[in-house]
């Protein structure tokens, strides 16, 4: 099986089992929709993609890790899009949940997904209780105050914004609970493993300001201009474009410098590589050339 498929495999045996035989049918379709099409997948394929650089001994836990970390993201994507926060129309080329659902259900939606992430991690916790407990620790440190996604949002919030706490908070906390839980899941200690979450989640972050800036809304299948329109905090404003090009290059050459020795290295160099060749937007790229 390839990792994509491994991947939506995953994901969707955990939809399915939140929908249940007998949950309200317009929250269980809620559920499904928010999470596909699935976009890149770039959080859980980096978990997957160390895991295996590390052994990937006990591959159910590592899936469920995986999973979890897309579940949650998903999760934060539809509260960001709600009225109350980006008032999103738009979320990978469709409508989004609140749209689609009114914004009660949208709610609902993202809290479901959140507690799922977590039931997930807790069902696979039979193969490997010890690494298990470890994982649920990573995650609710990476999705809660103060190190977390929520605390990312909660900046926004804030009438002075330290750049680099909002960007590792809002973007990077994820990427390194990919790094960090795929190394758990195949048995290897989490630290080591921050800085390379932290690097490729900072660069993700550069990138997305750059699209923002740079491109149109059918580009990128979301809203864009969005960082200016809201007074955002941004790479782009802080550095603008050829700082902000200049910056995700840096950010990239440490992030491969910094993956810890592993049988699966250089694979998992490769697969950094690709990922950053993902991230960067074509304007960009066109800004670094002149």
């Amino acid at each position: 099986m390839g990792l994509s498929q491994r991947v939506e495999s995953a994901i969707g045996a955990a939809i399915r089992q939140g929908q249940g035989d007998s949950a309200p049918a317009q929250l269980a379709s809620a559920l499904e929709y928010s999470v596909t099409p699935g976009g890149a997948r770039i959080r859980p394929t980096i978990c997957l993609s160390v895991a295996m650089a590390c052994g990937d001994d006990k591959p159910a836990l590592s899936d469920a890790a995986a999973t979890a970390l897309e579940l949650i993201h998903c999760a934060s994507l539809v509260h960001d899009d709600m009225p109350c926060f980006d008032d999103a129309d738009i979320r990978r080329g469709k409508p989004t949940v609140h749209k689609a659902y009114g914004e009660p259900l949208a709610l609902l939606t993202g809290d479901s997904l959140i507690v799922m992430g977590f039931e997930v991690l807790a069902r696979a916790a039979p193969h490997d209780c010890e690494r298990a407990v470890e994982l649920i620790r990573i995650l609710g440190k990476r999705t809660g105050m103060p190190f977390g996604i929520c605390a990312g949002q909660g900046w926004e919030s804030e009438e002075t914004v330290d750049l680099s706490a909002y960007h590792q908070a809002k973007t990077g906390a994820l990427f390194i609970a990919a790094t960090q839980m795929g190394a758990v899941a195949a048995g290897q200690e989490a630290e080591p493993w921050q800085e390379l979450g932290a690097r490729i989640g900072e660069a993700f972050q550069v990138a997305d300001d750059l699209k923002d800036a740079l491109m149109e809304a059918e580009q990128i299948g979301k809203p864009a201009h969005q960082d200016e329109a809201n007074n955002r905090p941004n790479a782009v404003s802080e550095l603008g474009v050829p700082g902000a090009v200049a910056r995700l290059n840096d950010i990239l050459s440490g992030a491969i410098a910094s993956i810890p020795s592993c049988p699966g290295e250089a694979a998992l160099a490769q697969m950094v590589r690709k990922t950053a060749d993902r991230l960067v937007p074509t304007a960009a790229a066109q800004y670094a050339a002149e």
